[in-house]
Order: structure tokens, then C-alpha cells, then sequence
């Protein structure tokens, strides 16, 4: 009976990972089109990725 729980469970919320990794996609389209930078976590520690490829640390401070 757990067993069937767990993959009631699995296909009720299967979508969230779909549906982050499109929003995340979306992310990098949209600064690529401004020429801006996402930022999110990677390690532990924030950065900072380019349309170009680069990932740099983020400061919080704007000096990075």
C-alpha cells in the first residue's frame, strides 16, 4: 500500500520538474535577448551565467 502511494505521489506532482526546467530555459531565452544575466544557485553559492556562457559569482554588492 505505500508503495502505491509513492507512485500516486510521483505522477501527481511529475509536472514540477518539467515545469521548472522550462521556466529556467525561458530564463536564459529572455536574457539573451536583453543581454542581461540570470542568476541562480550552483554549490551552495549564487552566480551570476551570461548569454555568452560565463559564470562568475554574484556580489550582492553589484561589484562582480
Amino acid at each position: 500500500m505505500l508503495e502505491q502511494q509513492n507512485n500516486e505521489s510521483k505522477s501527481k506532482y511529475a509536472w514540477v520538474g518539467k515545469w521548472a526546467k522550462m521556466t529556467g530555459e525561458r530564463a536564459r531565452i529572455d536574457a539573451k535577448v536583453n543581454n542581461t544575466y540570470i542568476v541562480y544557485e550552483k554549490n551552495g553559492k549564487l552566480v551570476k551565467e551570461f548569454p555568452n556562457g560565463d559564470i562568475v559569482p554574484f556580489d550582492q554588492k553589484g561589484e562582480s
